[in-house]
This record gives structure tokens, C-alpha cells and sequence, in this order.
């Protein structure tokens, strides 16, 4: 029976001891919860826990409660926070490279981009490390479009509207400005508020990220032209994340970059259906011209010589995203090619 209580205690002890180790990863996101993004950003960190005996945890503070991406970086230097999802361009002032693949008019379609991921995203990963920030996950929101409270048939009508770039975004304040489009810089979170009141009139967003964030309540019009591509990355700070134990780390690697992987199909699944309950809703898809396609392509291609002029990007790293575009296009089957955006 003395051997039983010993026993007992003995493990007690362990599970303090234990659970007073456990590193604590906090995480912030301006993603709402309840929606898939946050479904698997749960059950990864469950899955993390479980794997790693309760010496990992992860907690997240979802809907932004945490501040705007500048406020979340500083919490992360300050240690109050250990990580937090993000755009390119929140990230960009961290590691330039971050918003590469959203550079206007990049990709054709939804295989390119797959295709081109393999490739670059572990050039990413490891730009990020240098910058300090482990990037456990990377993950495509899909191609965002100009939704408006206007109709927008031409160049003319987007500079007669009051249009929204995320802070922080150069590549869309370049593009803009190339266009004579003199946009209006704000933080996510501000947005719908800004379109309910009349400060914005048009956006930049995926189909599944309209209804998201309740902005398709506000837009009625769409221009039906891929923009850009809108990716999401989950950074943790790489000193919090190297006080993760050897053993451990690998786990919170593959929970989360599987988590992210299948938030890919996912987000792709969202964006077609969103899509379809859009239209459903009235909001009208039209796309421009011949003429004006040309115009907005030729802004993106002038877009990325400012940025390349300008140091904002890395060369190398976009040669090696045209080079394996000459790749997927020189061997793409006509199926392989037309996903659509």
C-alpha cells in the first residue's frame, strides 16, 4: 500500500514538473473563430499536445483580439506573444521576399501556382529563418479580386473610387500608383467598417474571404479578373520555437505545415462555392475588356520592375519563379492548365 502512495506521488510530481516545462506557444490571428482556418489550427494543436505528452501547447487568440499585424509583431519582441498568421505584406518590412508570390498578374491559374510552390516555398521557409521567424506554415488563400460598392469597368472608374491596400503593402501601393490610383492604406480589421461607412468603396479580397469577413454585405460589384495571389503564413519567433525541445520540434513542423497543406485544398474548395453563393447574393462578376486586361497586365509587369528597381525583391528569387513557370507551361496538358482561378 506505502509503495502505492509513493507511486502515486511520484507521478504526481512528474505531471507538475512536466506541465511547468511545457512550452507555451501563443498565437494570434485575425481569422474569426469558427471558421475552417481556425477548426484546423485547433486540431493541429491538439494533435501537437497529444504527440508531445503536454511538453507543446499552443494557444490562440483569434478575430484580431490581439491588435493589427503591427501590434502583433511588437507583442512577439515583446514575448507576449510567440507567433501569429499573416499576409505577405504584413510580413514584408521582416523579410522582403514575403509577398512575392502576390505580385500582380504573377500566375495564370491555380496549377501554376501549385506547381511553382513546390519549387520556391522552401526558398521562403528558409528567407524566414534568416529573418528570424520560423515559418511553420504557408498556405494559399487563392486569387483575390477588385470588389466594389460601384460598378468598375475600366481604369477610369477604380481612380473615381476610394480603394483599400492593406499598411505595409508595397507591391499594391506600386501597382496603384503605376495606375494613377491613389489608394487608401488601412489595417484588415478596419475594413468593413471603413466600406460600411463610405471611407472605402473597393477591395481586394478572395470570394471565400468576402464572406469571411461580412465585406460582401457591402459590395455589390466584381471585377472579373484574377488580381493577385493572396497567400497566408503562420510564423512562430524562432528563439520561442527553439526553446521547443529537439524531439518536439519536428512535430510542431508537420501538425501545423499538415494542417496548412490541407488548408490548401480547402481554400480552393471555399473559393468556388463562395463564388457560386456570391452570384446567388446579386453581387455581378464582369469582366473587363480585351483592352483593359492588357492595360492591368501591363501594370503588373511594370509593377515588378519598380520593385526590382527599387530592391524590394529579390531577383534571383523571381528568376527562379519565371523559370519554373517556363517549366509547368512548356509541359502543361491543356487539363493540367486550366484550373480555374
Amino acid at each position: 500500500m506505502l509503495k502505492r502512495i509513493l507511486f502515486a506521488l511520484a507521478a504526481c510530481a512528474a505531471c507538475a514538473a512536466s506541465a511547468a516545462d511545457a512550452q507555451i506557444l501563443k498565437i494570434a490571428t485575425i481569422a474569426p473563430e469558427g471558421t475552417v482556418w481556425m477548426k484546423e489550427m485547433r486540431e493541429a494543436g491538439a494533435n501537437i499536445k497529444a504527440r508531445t505528452a503536454g511538453r507543446v501547447e499552443i494557444k490562440y487568440f483569434p478575430g484580431g483580439v490581439m491588435g493589427n499585424d503591427a501590434a502583433v509583431m511588437r507583442k512577439i519582441k515583446l514575448g507576449q506573444l510567440q507567433g501569429g498568421a499573416f499576409s505577405g505584406a504584413e510580413l514584408s518590412p521582416v523579410y522582403r521576399d514575403a509577398t512575392v508570390y502576390s505580385l500582380p498578374f504573377l500566375f495564370n491559374d491555380l496549377g501554376e501556382v501549385e506547381y511553382v510552390r513546390g519549387k520556391i516555398d522552401p526558398l521562403l521557409r528558409a528567407g524566414f529563418e534568416k529573418a528570424g521567424l520560423v515559418a511553420v506554415g504557408l498556405s494559399g488563400g487563392g486569387f483575390a479580386y477588385l470588389m466594389s460598392t460601384k460598378p468598375i469597368a475600366n481604369k477610369e472608374d477604380l481612380r473615381a473610387t476610394k480603394v483599400w491596400v492593406p499598411q505595409n503593402d508595397r507591391i499594391a501601393q506600386v501597382a496603384f500608383d503605376k495606375a494613377g490610383v491613389n489608394p487608401i492604406a488601412l489595417p484588415l480589421g478596419d475594413v468593413n467598417t471603413s466600406l460600411q461607412t463610405g471611407l472605402l468603396e473597393t477591395v481586394a479580397i478572395t470570394t471565400s474571404g468576402a464572406i469571411a469577413f461580412q465585406w460582401h454585405t457591402k459590395v455589390k460589384h466584381a471585377v472579373d479578373l484574377p488580381l493577385t495571389y493572396v497567400m497566408g503564413i503562420l510564423a512562430i519567433d524562432q528563439k520561442a520555437f527553439n526553446r521547443i525541445g529537439a524531439g518536439d520540434q519536428p512535430i510542431v513542423r508537420e501538425e501545423l505545415g499538415q494542417a496548412f497543406v490541407d488548408l490548401d485544398s480547402v481554400n480552393q474548395r471555399d473559393n468556388e462555392s463562395a463564388r457560386a453563393a456570391l452570384l446567388k447574393l446579386g453581387i455581378v462578376f464582369k469582366a473587363p475588356s480585351a483592352d483593359e486586361t492588357g492595360y492591368w497586365r501591363g501594370i503588373g509587369e511594370e509593377t515588378r520592375k519598380q520593385m526590382l528597381a527599387n530592391n524590394e525583391i529579390s531577383r534571383e528569387l523571381l528568376d527562379l519563379i519565371a523559370k519554373a513557370q517556363a517549366e509547368y507551361r512548356a509541359k502543361a496538358t491543356p487539363a493540367a492548365a486550366g484550373k480555374a482561378p
